[in-house]
């Protein structure tokens, strides 16, 4: 065995990236080809670094080692398959160029895999919302978009003539659970090709105005259920 090789035996790279370790990068440096490196079940550093949650880790394993982001283990799963969080999803997808279409061995997409599983559902989301928007040829993120921070979400734009106006509710005012129906339209009318056109916006305009005037009449029915009792 190489000098190298047995001082490669003593480190643990897939444990110094699930630790996003001090150690890791310049080792790496010094044996750019382990940046590589896959472990017998074919997890990869890349594997690790998203589902540990090292977005900086994951740009330097991308830019600086040129490993491909499309890496899979041994159930052809590559590392979109493993992320937990929105933030982790969108820099494999949006920075990284981590293919969405791509399957496993169960014939499963990454986002039919974590949502069969059902519980990292925002991130299943996520995804959904990307591959409608890559099927309608709408971009992933606007120019004006900066970095995720912290898992929080950044909204698309209102449509015009669209105004939301921040308050607070009671506990008995928040509904129990978003009527179906209602979310079903939202979903099928964000799927169009037309969406982001005027007859889209148009439509959805109409959805939220429904929606508002729904909610300002639960609420003055429970009010009143409220004063009778």
């Amino acid at each position: 065995m190489s000098p190298r090789d047995e001082a490669r035996s003593e480190v643990n790279l897939f444990l110094l990236a699930s630790d996003n370790s001090p150690q890791l990068l310049p080792w790496l440096r010094s044996h750019p080809s382990d940046a590589s490196s896959q472990d017998e079940s074919g997890y990869s550093l890349v594997h690790a670094a998203a589902s540990w949650k090292h977005p900086d880790l994951l740009r330097v394993l991308i830019h600086e080692f040129h490993v491909d982001p499309n890496i899979r283990d041994s159930d052809r799963e590559t590392p979109l398959f493993v992320v937990e969080t929105v933030q982790i999803a969108r820099i494999l997808i949006e920075e990284l160029h981590c293919d969405i279409s791509l399957k496993n061995d169960e014939g499963l997409t990454a986002e039919e895999k974590i949502r069969s599983e059902g519980e990292f559902v925002a991130v299943a989301d996520y995804l959904k919302v990307v591959r409608m928007r890559t099927s309608n040829g709408s971009p992933l993120v606007d120019d004006s978009n900066e970095d995720v921070e912290n898992g929080n979400e950044r909204l698309p734009p209102l449509p015009p003539n669209v105004t939301v106006n921040m308050g607070t509710t009671t506990e008995d005012e928040v509904p129990e659970e978003v009527d179906p129906t209602f979310r079903a339209r939202i979903e099928e009318l964000a799927s169009r090709e037309d969406f982001q056109g005027e007859e889209g916006q148009r439509q959805l305009r109409e959805l939220v105005t429904e929606a508002v005037r729904g909610v300002e009449q639960e609420s003055e029915a429970r009010a009143v259920r409220r004063r009778v009792d």
